[in-house]
């Protein structure tokens, strides 16, 4: 057997509306709506991953998802043009990580962060 994709549910009690706030962050296209839930995504960089932790490291609470993107300072900029501004960070992490958290606008704690060369997240 092979895991094909792991999925997380966020809730949403506006799929359409936090879709277009992933959207305007990440680039993140809408691939099917089916009104009470929207699949968001981008297949070109589709990747199995689960990661089961305690803590979000350095302390701080555990993010919902992980979302890792080759530029952080775009994405943070794309999240400053929402209105809206980072909960943690960013911040260059003892482990060779630079990341920054934010709470979409239902509330879910994500960690956006990109790898620097050497590091181990």
């Amino acid at each position: 057997m092979a895991v094909l994709a792991i999925v997380p549910n966020l809730p949403a009690r506006d799929p359409a509306a936090l879709a277009r706030f992933y959207r305007a962050v990440f680039g993140l296209s809408v691939d099917f709506d089916m009104g009470w839930i929207a699949f968001l995504g981008d297949p070109a960089q589709a990747r199995v991953r689960l990661q089961l932790a305690s803590e979000g490291g350095s302390g701080t609470e555990l993010p919902a998802i992980s979302v890792l993107v080759d530029d952080l300072d775009t994405a943070l900029a794309a999240l400053r043009a929402t209105g809206a501004e980072p909960v943690y960070g960013p911040v260059q992490e003892p482990w060779g990580i630079h990341r920054f958290f934010l709470r979409d606008p239902e509330g879910n704690l994500v960690n956006v962060a990109q790898h620097r060369e050497g590091g181990d997240a």
